[in-house]
This record gives structure tokens, sequence and C-alpha cells, in this order.
């Protein structure tokens, strides 16, 4: 399952409906504490967040995760990208960080990397 957390309604819901096309099965969240109290957190196999959210950031939510010893792959969407965000995240282990609004094929190929995929055929 793929795991959505945004904020912003549209862009949660687009991109759930774009993840879902491609034959996953997708969740959306709006906001990483709602995604840390849910069931779905066990069995995520991706995470696509905001960088930027209130609460706690899409950025310490990768922390969290490493900190608790899940190495779930996070793709980061921003609005307004800062170098220094995107650093952090990918020296953390992102597995793309994109800005918003962000181009379909770049956010596939991330997915696909992240889920191993890469260079398969899609479902």
């Amino acid at each position: 399952m793929i795991s959505i957390i945004d904020d912003d309604e549209s862009v949660r819901e687009a991109t759930k409906g774009l993840v879902r096309s491609l034959g996953y099965e997708a969740i959306a969240f709006p906001s990483a504490e709602h995604f840390l109290q849910s069931e779905g957190i066990e069995d995520t196999a991706c995470i696509i967040s905001d960088v930027q959210m209130p609460g706690l950031s899409g950025l310490d939510l990768q922390e969290r995760l490493l900190t608790e010893g899940r190495a779930t792959p996070v793709i980061f969407i921003a609005a307004s990208p800062q170098e220094h965000a995107r650093r952090r995240a990918m020296m953390a282990g992102a597995y793309g960080f994109l800005p918003k609004p962000f181009d379909d094929e770049m956010l596939i190929s991330c997915l696909e990397k992240a889920l191993g995929r890469a260079g398969e055929a899609r479902q």
C-alpha cells in the first residue's frame, strides 16, 4: 500500500488517483500525525509526503520513522522546495524530492525505484 500524506486535499486526492491508476492500493492522510495513528503504517510499502505541513513536517516524519527502525521508502513533494530541505531528505534516504506541481512521470519513476520495480512493466 502507498500512503499519501498532504494537508492540501486537492493534491492528496490527485496523487491518490494517480497511484491507484498505476494499479497500487493507496490511502491518503491529511497529516503526519493521522498517518502515525493509523493501522496503515504497518502495511505501507512507500510514503509520498508533503514537506511542509502543520504539526509534524514530512522531514520530521521521515526522521521519526528512521529512529523507530522503520525503513519505509519516502518520496517528498514540496510547494516551496528549499535546497537545505532537499539535502536533508536525500541524506536520510528519500527516493525523490519533487516540486509541486510535480510531473507524473517523475513521481512514477521515483515510486518504481522506491518499490524496487524500476524497469519492470507497469501493472
